[in-house]
């Protein structure tokens, strides 16, 4: 079992930056690709972005590119979500995803075996 728990989350103006963390625990954090998601009220759960499990290859929504970035620290067990430039669109609860083995390819919510229980993000337009 991977035990996930996403902190960071927050209200902030349209325009701004904030970083998401997701603490990792229970395997080999080194073992498996690390991924978001986020789901809008009354929208369905959708793809933000992936990192691979060795390597570091990123993929990301096209609502998101350019401005969102992820990244790992495997010796902290931590996955990152530096958000920026951020739209009142991207309000939204942010999940933390692991998959064991995963490459950037997994991009749907199935994929994933392990979730965390979320973040809530608020941006104020």
């Amino acid at each position: 079992q991977v035990q996930l728990v996403e902190s960071g989350g927050g209200l902030v103006q349209a325009g701004s930056s904030l970083t998401l963390s997701c603490a990792a625990s229970g395997r080999t954090f080194s073992n498996y690709a690390m991924g978001w998601f986020r789901q809008a009220p009354g929208k369905e759960r959708e793809f933000v972005g992936v990192i691979s499990w060795i390597g570091g290859s990123t993929s990301y929504a096209d609502s998101v590119k350019g401005r969102f970035t992820i990244s790992r620290d495997n010796a902290k067990s931590t996955v990152y979500l530096q958000m920026s430039s951020l739209k009142p669109e991207d309000t939204a609860v942010y999940y933390c995803v692991a998959r064991r083995y995963g490459g950037v390819g997994s991009t749907s919510a199935p994929d994933y075996a392990y979730w965390g229980q979320g973040t809530q993000v608020t941006v104020s337009a």
